[in-house]
Parts: structure tokens; sequence; C-alpha cells
């Protein structure tokens, strides 16, 4: 069965939910998320979700890949091809409403390899993710 990329639906938001809890990671608000959690793309084989992230988009030429996560239960020899196929998606998105540039956060090493693998450049000295809640 071949892989396939979409946008995220309205249908999918369960699932994202049950994949952050089950890596831990805080539940997201989908007012959060971009165009309220369905702003980012979903890779499936047939019925099976592996892999989704999203794309902030601003009002510069840069675009904001992030909350890159992943089926936990799925261990198919093709979840890094899934990998791919969603940050070039993503890529693809950020392409066709003329972004010139693409930043994420990633901590993964899977993640980053992938990055790497995909002409990305990623700095090797320590940063820290930085946020402030306002309401």
């Amino acid at each position: 069965m071949e892989l396939t990329v979409r946008a995220l639906q309205e249908s999918d938001w369960e699932t994202l939910q049950e994949w952050w809890t089950k890596w831990n990671w805080p539940e997201m608000n989908k007012d959060l998320l971009p165009l309220n959690g369905t702003g980012g793309l979903i890779v499936c084989k047939g019925n099976i979700p592996i892999v989704s992230g999203f794309l902030y988009l601003t009002n510069s030429k840069v675009a904001w890949m992030e909350w890159i996560i992943s089926n936990q239960d799925y261990r198919e020899s093709d979840r890094k091809e899934a990998l791919e196929m969603l940050i070039l998606g993503l890529e693809d998105v950020a392409l066709s409403v003329d972004k010139n540039i693409i930043l994420s956060v990633g901590r993964n090493t899977g993640l980053i390899d992938m990055h790497k693998k995909l002409g990305y450049t990623v700095d090797e000295r320590s940063s820290y993710e930085i946020s402030k809640k306002l309401i």
C-alpha cells in the first residue's frame, strides 16, 4: 500500500490528541495551531495515520514548521519515508504561498537527521525554546 499526504481535517483532531498524550506532550488547544488545528498535513498508509505536522504562515517570507508528531504504534519500515514526505509536503505548501524560508525547532534525533538529509541547516549549538503564556 502506498503512502499518501493530505491536508489535516477536523476529523483528525482526536488522532492528534491521542498521539500527544502517548508522547507525553501537553495537549494542544486548536486556537494555538494554524487554521484552528487544520493548518498542516498528515501522511497515511491506507487508513493508518503515520505522521503529522503544522505550518504557521507569516506576513513575511518565512513559514514556521512545528508540532511534528507521529503515531508511536506504527512500526513499519516506511516510517522515515513518511516523515520525509511530510516535511517535503510542508515545503511545497510554503512555496505555494510564496515563502522563502522555513524555520523549525526540534530535539528528536530522527527528526534532526531527516532535516539534515533534506538540506536544512542545523545549528549544533544548544538553544532554548522560549515562550510565555499571555492569557
